[in-house]
């Protein structure tokens, strides 16, 4: 987060080492742990142990467990079940809502404790929201952020920036040289197309690997 003088607010966001939790890979492990856990009666029931090995043409997490032990599986496709659990939680499964509940607790958290930080909590604030998960816009998720930003940080203005960073270094660099209008015009053009693809793979989980991102600006 950035604040009035230049003051920052930041997270080392490396995983759970640095107490994170969420973003698209850890999803799809979480989703896979409850799933194991209700197959095997350790754990609440859940459509999470049927749909996950649907995915890849299976039809019990015991045979997902073992395709990904012994290898038949490239372990980087287990990051393509995000999607699934987003859309086992739309089905009313309570086990997948309680995940993605999760996953917009800790992104308020991170947003109001980054906010307070930075004496931001009392003014109309710009919350950016990006990253596969959040930039593929899932309802439950997408509006759950929302109402706890209005009761924690009701002057937080959460925005979904679906761009790359890279987007926003290209900008620099035409200010940087004075590149005339058409430049940038071009510029944001060829990014509008890569948007638009971007959120739809991380809707369908094709390239769903990365984790969420957060940041906070001061109005001035």
């Amino acid at each position: 987060g950035l604040g009035h003088g230049g003051r920052t607010a930041r997270f080392p966001a490396i995983g759970r080492l640095s107490g994170d939790w969420g973003g698209g890979g850890f999803l799809s492990e979480e989703a896979l742990w409850w799933a194991a856990r209700a197959e095997d009666g350790r754990g609440e029931p859940t459509e999470l142990a049927r749909a996950l090995p649907a995915h890849f043409g299976l039809t019990t997490m015991y045979e997902l467990i073992e395709a990904v032990h012994l290898g038949r599986l490239e372990p980087s496709h287990r990051y393509t079940l995000t999607p699934v659990l987003f859309a086992v939680a739309a089905g009313g499964d309570e086990v997948a809502r309680a995940i993605v509940d999760r996953q917009a607790e800790e992104v308020v958290t991170m947003a109001t404790v980054a906010l307070t930080r930075l004496d931001l909590l009392a003014e109309e604030t710009p919350v950016i929201l990006g990253g596969g998960v959040l930039a593929a816009r899932h309802p439950q998720l997408d509006d759950r952020v929302r109402e706890l930003l209005a009761e924690r940080a009701p002057k937080a203005a959460p925005r979904v920036v679906t761009a790359p960073p890279v987007l926003g270094a290209a900008l620099l660099g035409l200010d940087h040289t004075g590149a005339p209008p058409a430049a940038y015009a071009r510029l944001r053009a060829h990014y509008d197309g890569a948007e638009g693809a971007a959120t739809q793979r991380a809707r369908t989980g094709v390239t769903e690997t990365d984790g969420d991102e957060l940041g906070t600006g001061s109005p001035s």
